[in-house]
């Protein structure tokens, strides 16, 4: 009975962290680029700093009327937001928040669950495209796919350079294993596993799939309301979980004063400092051209993965 009640708990603590969180960056989002860019609009909504911006934007998406191309896959269209959204969902409840198991569910082979069940996220935007019965949909969704096979090898490749280093495939593990050295040891291989993640998540400048000034939001072009609101959720519910697994990865999770006590501030704040560079990027940096994008990946990205992957096979075997 006590197991349930625990495994019930955790399950609960996920549900919240994956409601709340999201909504969180995505008002940090409204206030980062309002400030950077001098946008006012969402400073008024509410009064004080226009603290009831995502309240108002909710309320549009839900007034907003629910509308299915007459030619779509109707099935399939309807359920594109969903797999866009539930696997990261899935992916937070094998991520660690602090020590003495304050995680979901630890798994032995974590890392290669999580990476796994993200890029299942990622075919929510190539499916709705196919189903959307609307050219610019398609080449929204096909750009997808492209991003997806570009980016995901550099991100395994990264992130298999944590695994050797640790010698583990958990990640409270790896995190237990972290020495204060490693951030910069693993630098190339965090820097790759971030940006692999930016491209995945089609956050600007890697934005290509959806570009609204080229294809018309790409292949979220025919949704319109909570279901166009359940994509931006799940970009916002990606950024999440992308700050968090670089965090745990690369900076050491929960490490830092007073671990034992306070270890779960500490992956938040890394977590949210990250976030924020992630806005910081979508307002600093054009879009990328697609024949641009590709040649990062393939010349730039993959190749400086397996240097790093190199490099901790002959950090490793000089330890040993």
């Amino acid at each position: 009975m006590n197991d349930t009640l625990d495994v019930l708990l955790r399950l609960v603590a996920v549900l919240v962290v994956f409601l709340v969180f999201p909504l969180l960056v995505g008002q940090a989002e409204h206030k980062v680029m309002a400030h950077m860019q001098g946008r006012l609009g969402p400073m008024y909504a509410g009064g004080f700093h226009g603290w009831a911006q995502l309240v108002a934007d909710g309320v549009k998406f839900a007034q907003k009327e629910d509308i299915v191309p007459t030619d779509a896959d109707r099935r399939i269209f309807q359920l594109a937001p969903a797999v866009s959204l539930l696997p990261y969902l899935v992916v937070l409840i094998a991520i660690p928040v602090g020590p003495h198991g304050f995680v979901g569910e630890a798994l032995d082979a974590g890392l290669f669950f999580v990476l796994a069940v993200m890029g299942v996220g990622v075919l929510g935007s190539l499916i709705a495209g196919w189903a959307s019965a609307n050219k610019f949909s398609l080449l929204g969704g096909l750009r997808t796919a492209a991003q997806l096979m570009a980016y995901e090898l550099p991100m395994l490749l990264a992130a298999a350079s944590v695994a050797m280093a640790a010698g583990t495939l958990s990640l409270p593990g790896i995190v237990e294993q972290y020495h204060w050295w490693w951030t910069a040891w693993q630098l190339l291989g965090g820097v790759v596993f971030f940006v692999s993640g930016l491209a995945e998540l089609q956050r600007p400048p890697f934005d290509m799939p959806v570009a609204d000034s080229e294809i018309i939001f790409g292949a979220y072009t025919e949704y319109t309301g909570l279901r166009f609101a359940f994509f931006l959720l799940a970009e916002y519910g990606g950024i999440v979980v992308l700050c968090a697994l670089t965090t745990v990865l690369y900076l050491g999770g929960w490490h830092g004063p007073w671990a034992g006590s306070v270890g779960w501030l500490w992956t938040l704040l890394k977590s949210a400092l990250l976030a924020f560079l992630v806005i910081w990027l979508r307002v600093s940096y054009p879009r990328l051209r697609e024949d641009q994008l590709m040649k990062f990946a393939w010349t730039v990205l993959i190749p400086v993965s397996l240097v790093q992957l190199a490099l901790t096979g002959v950090v490793k075997v000089v330890i040993s």
